[in-house]
């Protein structure tokens, strides 16, 4: 299947032509024709599957079709996102995606000053991509009407849920128009989520992914067992003797992510460390320094990891194992991207053979023992 055979428009094909986009991922196969015919979605999708592009497209060009296009710049469409890399993500896929359309989009999140931002909507917006609080602060002190939404996007349901963020959508809610499109996308779908989702959408089409087919498989994958204590020296030996460039080690906890960070520039490893307690310029001179292959490795939480983005990351590491099995295949699914090779190490220490357990029932595999450990 091709991008015309979903019956997008030429300004929308033109421009994922020159992005070298050429088929669609499977999610965007199955979201994209119902979502332009403004059927509500339930789509169950974690990072990179290509979820943006679902949910952007139809309603760039939903957006473009309209009679009213460029008439009246109003906020049509509201993406609510999680976390301030993922909002950022979705705002640069967007200027992609609507470079030959005239389409106006702005993206708005907390930890920086609000001058630019409200000064971008005061031009006039046609899509808001928001995390929560911020959307919530400049609703208050009326800078947004969400009178005209049209469409409206909750992305990483779930996330949302385990950041603390449920009770801001439950407030948002209400100041929505009831006549919408809703698309709803999370990556599991526990039964709050469920519950959510069955009182913001009307008769939607479910769409889903199976991330255990779909990125397990292609990804090679180790186990350490390991314990604590050894987990630094380990991770030490492993990047000196394994020169890639990029690596994602991910850690439980914020304390734990800086006390890596520490010890691998002690050891002369060029290394950050990303999660909710620094700064959105420090996150996002992290993230770019890592992208850009200036630090060879990231350290991040998994809240603070949701959003990066980086086509060929060659390997992740689990420094901790996870304690939910879902958020280890969202975590090794950053690498073997775009048809490139990925590898997926784990650390196990005693008191984590439990959560090993979880992994490999939900993935269906038994993860290969390192050669020598």
């Amino acid at each position: 299947m091709t991008f015309k055979e979903l019956t997008l428009i030429e300004p929308i094909l033109k421009a994922l032509d020159e992005k070298g986009y050429t088929t669609p991922t499977p999610i965007q196969e199955q979201a994209i024709l119902p979502a332009l015919q403004n059927r509500d979605i339930l789509g169950l999708a974690q990072t990179g599957t290509g979820k943006t592009a679902a949910f952007a497209l139809p309603i760039i060009q939903q957006l473009y079709q309209d009679k009213t296009h460029g008439k009246r710049r109003e906020i049509k469409a509201l993406i609510l996102t999680p976390t301030r890399e993922l909002a950022i993500q979705i705002d640069d896929s967007l200027r992609e995606y609507t470079t030959y359309t005239g389409i106006r989009h702005c993206v708005i999140y907390g930890g920086v000053k609000q001058h630019a931002q409200v000064s971008a909507l005061k031009n006039g917006v046609d899509i808001l991509v928001a995390t929560p609080g911020r959307l919530l602060d400049l609703i208050n002190q009326r800078y947004i009407s969400l009178q005209a939404i049209r469409h409206f996007v909750l992305d990483e349901a779930d996330r949302m849920l385990d950041m603390g963020f449920i009770h801001d959508i439950k407030r948002l809610l209400p100041l929505l128009p009831r006549e919408k499109q809703t698309l709803f996308f999370s990556a599991t779908m526990p039964i709050s989520i469920a519950s959510l989702s069955r009182s913001i959408l009307r008769d939607p089409v479910r769409v889903e992914v199976n991330p255990t087919s779909s990125v397990v498989d292609t990804i090679e994958q180790y186990i350490y067992y390991v314990e604590k204590q050894e987990k630094k020296d380990l991770l030490i030996d492993l990047l000196k003797k394994d020169k890639r460039k990029s690596v994602l080690v991910f850690s439980r906890t914020k304390h734990g992510a800086d006390k890596i960070a520490r010890v691998l520039s002690k050891a002369g490893i060029g290394s950050e460390a990303i999660h909710g307690n620094k700064s959105q310029n420090a996150r996002q001179r992290a993230l770019t320094n890592f992208k850009s292959h200036e630090t060879r490795v990231l350290i991040a939480t998994d809240i603070a990891a949701r959003g990066i983005d980086i086509d060929q990351l060659d390997m992740v590491i689990n420094y901790d194992l996870p304690d939910v099995p879902e958020t280890y295949v969202h975590r090794i699914g950053r690498t073997g991207r775009a048809g490139n090779s990925g590898m997926a190490l784990s650390f196990c220490a005693t008191d984590e053979q439990p959560m090993l357990k979880d992994i490999q029932k939900l993935t269906g595999r038994v993860l290969k023992k390192a050669a020598g450990y």
